[in-house]
């Protein structure tokens, strides 16, 4: 069984904001192998895709800690799934990335952001697959940044990342985290415009 995580924090307040591109990627996700988030748990909500083209179950799971908790759910769910360390995959926002861009990456840092790194903390170790969305460097306070909503100017390209994002989950699950990495983060800036 496998684990995809988007994070965000929950409220209507957060809804669109660069903090919750976890979030709108997962839900992506969910549209397109047509399935819903149907269920409360974990201190969030989930969902388990049972898609005949994919190898095994997959839960797909929001936290609904708010974001600098986001390890207490995902340590939850693993545990009570009895998931594998490599079979998790976590979607969130990252500042140090070009607005619009995707990135995979096997394991790694937080790179200072919070939810990863409760994430990291909660399961003792650095080692989790991620999707990180590019949300750009921040033109002024970076708190009141990604708690923002992008610009009109800059939703074409959060919707590209967003659409990506949720193909990138698809393709893992079809032809594996490799595959999707090589792929998506080939993908420039411009192609995507």
């Amino acid at each position: 069984m496998k684990l995809f995580v988007g994070l965000g924090n929950p409220g209507k307040q957060y809804e669109g904001t660069r903090h919750n591109m976890g979030y709108m990627a997962v839900d992506k996700f969910m549209e397109l192998v047509h399935a819903d988030f149907d269920r409360s748990g974990f201190k969030g909500v989930y969902g388990i895709v049972k898609n005949p083209a994919f190898p095994e179950p997959i839960v797909v799971l929001k936290p609904e800690t708010f974001m600098n908790l986001s390890g207490e759910s995902v340590a939850e769910c693993v545990s009570f799934f009895k998931i594998e360390l490599e079979d998790i995959v976590v979607v969130y926002d990252d500042m140090a990335i070009a607005e619009g861009q995707i990135r995979l990456r096997l394991d790694g840092s937080s790179g200072g952001h919070k939810g990863i790194q409760n994430i990291i903390d909660k399961l003792g170790t650095s080692k989790i697959k991620r999707i990180r969305i590019g949300i750009g460097e921040p033109q002024y306070d970076s708190i009141d940044f990604v708690l923002g909503k992008p610009s009109n100017e800059s939703m074409p390209l959060i919707e590209e990342a967003t659409d990506n994002a949720a193909k990138a989950l698809r393709d893992i699950e079809l032809r594996g985290f490799q595959y999707a990495m090589n792929l998506y983060n080939s993908i420039k800036k411009e192609e995507q415009k």
